[in-house]
């Protein structure tokens, strides 16, 4: 086992077989080990820094009917709500002068945001902060369109894998398929952006080889960012009886994706916050770097329900900078409010050469 660790660190692999071993037999030694050498992976390349940006979840409507999923289109019960884009540049507004510079705008799959209103918005935002990072969240669209918001200026775009098991891809999302998905991730890539995968812990019917064919595939796709949280069931979907994910299992897969792809920037989710009030600084203890808080106004923020009982819904937007700041500085590490952009780009966004 400490053979396995110390390869995984000095190379930056291991096979599924030996993954699969890995999280069989690791123990609360190695655990610890683990964290240790995911945060002298970040610390190489990001040292003391954590990214802040800053979250719009502007739009609460989806057309996909993912079973584990609050915003799922079958989930009559909950409240649907569009902000507009004066709002979302009004929510932007307030990120800038708390000293965010860099925007995440996240949404359901919206279709009734088409490429000529996004293209609109983003250009404006564009303009109004020319030197501040774009990060687009919003599901599964065509080459066409991805390649029109890049070409407007978004630098970004998050699109989790959520699994790498296709098996266990389609019985989780009716009427998608896993190839489109992927599809859509090595599109994002060859269009330039700085690209996010990720995946959930403690899916329904996951297991170890699961989770070692989603640490092989980042491992391959190279993402510059990955977002890894747990599973949180949701009343209102056909998963409410599953047992959910833990953050104890979720901190060995993030510490373990910090050592496959080292220069990866990796968020301490809202979903670990959830879990355990201190979920978020000890994502930071196994190798995270980056925290979003949210921007979006309190009279919608309710609404933005993947899953229940999210934390930070009814805090202003300089409470949540202030907490986020004091939590950062009480895990040992300091804010950095500028773009944050990967380690193998440069400050504006672009790849280096």
């Amino acid at each position: 086992m400490e053979a396995l660790l110390d390869k995984l660190y000095e190379r930056n692999e291991l096979d599924k077989e030996e993954i699969v071993y890995f999280l069989q037999h690791l123990t609360t030694e190695l655990k610890t080990r683990l964290f240790d050498l995911a945060v002298k992976t970040r610390k190489r390349h990001y040292a003391e820094s954590v990214y802040v940006r800053g979250l719009i979840e502007f739009s609460s409507f989806c057309i996909q009917d993912c079973l584990y999923c609050g915003l799922r289109r079958s989930n009559a019960s909950a409240e649907r709500y569009r902000l507009t884009e004066e709002e979302i540049l009004e929510c932007a507004e307030a990120g800038y002068s708390l000293g965010y510079r860099s925007f995440v705008l996240q949404s359901g799959e919206d279709f009734y945001f088409t490429e000529a209103r996004l293209v609109r918005l983003v250009k404006r935002l564009k303009l109004r902060f020319p030197e501040e990072a774009i990060t687009l969240s919003i599901g599964e669209r065509s080459e066409a369109f991805y390649r029109a918001l890049f070409d407007a200026g978004t630098d970004r775009y998050l699109l989790r894998h959520e699994t790498a098991s296709r098996s266990l891809y389609q019985s989780l999302h009716p009427g998608m398929s896993f190839d489109n998905r992927v599809n859509c991730l090595r599109t994002l890539k060859d269009i330039g952006y700085q690209v996010g995968a990720g995946f959930m812990v403690g899916l329904p019917g996951q297991t170890c080889e699961h989770l070692a064919e989603d640490l092989l595939f980042l491992k391959e796709l190279q993402p510059e960012m990955i977002g890894i949280g747990p599973f949180i069931p949701h009343s209102a979907t056909p998963l409410k009886d599953a047992r959910g994910g833990t953050v104890e299992d979720t901190l060995v897969m993030i510490a373990m994706a910090r050592l496959f792809i080292p220069e990866a920037l990796m968020p301490a989710t809202t979903a670990m916050g959830t879990l355990d009030p201190a979920g978020r600084e000890l994502a930071l203890g196994a190798g995270c770097n980056v925290m979003m808080p949210i921007l979006s106004p309190l009279s919608v923020r309710r609404k933005y329900a993947l899953y229940e009982n999210k934390i930070c819904m009814g805090d202003e937007a300089a409470i949540c900078r202030s907490c986020i700041e004091m939590r950062i500085a009480a895990a040992g590490y300091r804010i950095e409010l500028g773009r944050g952009d990967h380690c193998s780009f440069t400050g504006t966004g672009k790849l280096k050469q």
